[in-house]
């Protein structure tokens, strides 16, 4: 027997260090440890099968020593695996009394958690088999029992159980085992020590809150780092865990102006007037301008109406319809006209002579109060001569009048020059006084 003895240490030694894994989804082992008593009587009359269960006096067996030792292991899903070895002394057998018989046996087990989370109350079923010596006779058992875990602490428990051990031989005892003792869960690993077991830690090697599941907030924000968009500043949750010191509702690693409340739309930056011009930016951010005027209005310097950015003669007082400048009426372009005709050149040459320097003088006056208007200068002739000479000579008269205005400052690209010779008369060529009125010099408005 003594041989047996040290066969079931030696078992369960074995299966206990291969058989460890998590008892619970945490805890890696359960041990458990206390006494046992053994109740033959009556498991052999079906009829009165456990109508004496409880009767501790008159039939159960106990050993007033730890009798007996087991380890399990879980596989998942509430279900656990293990082995038991117990010791006892049989006094009682039924209702027979005998002489202190020695009693053995190995058991291994499948036990089934019905509640599958760490409560104080933990209640179980039993199935499994083994091998029961009664006074060195041995006999295969199968087993089935109940039990109840109450939990002191997250490791440390007391368990109850009662199983039943059905033998198939014939000399087999089939009995009651009671087991009453100490379970010790152990082993859960908790890599960063924040007190959250790895398997349930999101953050495992990162000590933690238990509020997010093991993961830290090191800004202490409440919100964890993870989704803390600033996890060393203390920040709101509409911010994403950011600061937002004026309150804009922009955070301040986003706020361009984190000192002044502004608006989302301008980085955080304040804008006075409205114009949607940050004030930073703003040349004028107490009154509205466009963003293209940095902020200011657009001025109006002639007072027409049209603004200098559309004015094409911002000095100059005009009309919208002509782009802010003035218009060249009919009594203006007359009054170029008269101007013009009183041109006079050399006789059959195009230089200007000196005494229609005055002349030319007004001309150039007119043409720089209409600044984006363009004219034509036209040269004539009268019928006296070739007309191929009269159409030169028109020509270079009409382009040395052009020459003299760019030369005195009116820009090229108003003025054109164009000769018509004798063929657009105004008068008769057959007077002198015709003639004269025929050989003249018109500026006329390109319109």
């Amino acid at each position: 027997m003594k041989h047996l003895s040290k066969l079931l240490v030696v078992a369960l030694l074995v299966v206990g260090i291969n058989s460890i894994q998590a008892q619970d989804e945490n805890n890696p082992w359960q041990v458990q440890f206390g006494v046992n008593a053994v109740d033959v009587y009556p498991t052999g009359d079906v009829s009165s099968f456990g109508n004496e269960f409880f009767n501790v006096n008159d039939h159960w067996n106990i050993l007033p020593s730890i009798s007996y030792v087991a380890v399990s292991k879980s596989v998942g899903d509430g279900f656990s695996v293990g082995a038991r070895g117990s010791l006892n002394k049989i006094s009682k057998l039924g209702d027979v009394s005998v002489d202190d018989l020695s009693y053995y046996a190995i058991d291994g087990t499948i036990k089934y958690d019905f509640i599958k989370r760490n409560t104080v109350i933990d209640p179980f079923v039993e199935i499994g088999g083994g091998y029961t010596w009664v006074d060195e006779i041995g006999a295969g058992t199968a087993n089935g029992g109940l039990g109840l875990n109450i939990w002191f602490s997250e490791n440390i428990g007391l368990t109850l159980q009662s199983t039943y051990k059905h033998a198939f031989e014939d000399y087999g005892v089939k009995h009651f085992q009671h087991l009453a003792g100490i379970s010790v869960k152990f082993g859960g690993t908790d890599t960063d020590g924040d007190g959250i077991y790895d398997k349930d830690d999101a953050c495992p090697e990162v000590a933690g809150l238990e509020a997010f599941n093991g993961c830290p907030d090191a800004d202490g924000d409440g919100i964890e780092d993870s989704k803390d968009a600033c996890p060393n500043e203390a920040g709101s949750k509409e911010m994403n865990g950011c600061p937002d010191a004026d309150g804009d509702g922009v955070a301040d690693k986003d706020d361009a102006c984190p000192n002044e409340a502004g608006l989302p739309a301008l980085a955080g930056c304040p804008d006075a007037d409205g114009d949607g011009v940050a004030d930073k930016d703003d040349a004028c951010p107490s009154e509205a301008g466009p963003a293209e005027n940095k902020g200011c209005p657009w001025a109006d310097k002639d007072g027409d109406g049209v603004l200098d950015k559309d004015d094409q003669c911002p000095d100059v007082a005009g009309t919208v319809a002509n782009a802010g400048c003035p218009e060249v009426t009919a009594e203006v372009q007359k009054q170029l006209n008269d101007y013009a005709r009183t041109i006079l050149f050399d006789t059959g040459k195009s230089s200007i002579k000196a005494e229609s320097t005055s002349v030319m003088v007004d001309i150039i006056t007119i043409l720089k109060e209409y600044p984006n208007a363009k004219f034509t200068v036209e040269g004539h002739t009268d019928s006296v001569g070739s007309e191929k000479l009269n159409q030169s000579l028109s020509e270079s008269r009409a382009l040395s009048v052009k020459e003299f205005l760019v030369d005195k400052g009116i820009e090229e690209f108003r003025l054109s020059a164009v000769g018509y010779g004798e063929s657009k008369p105004i008068a008769t060529n057959n007077t002198r006084a015709g003639r004269t009125q025929n050989r003249r010099v018109e500026i006329n408005l390109v319109k």
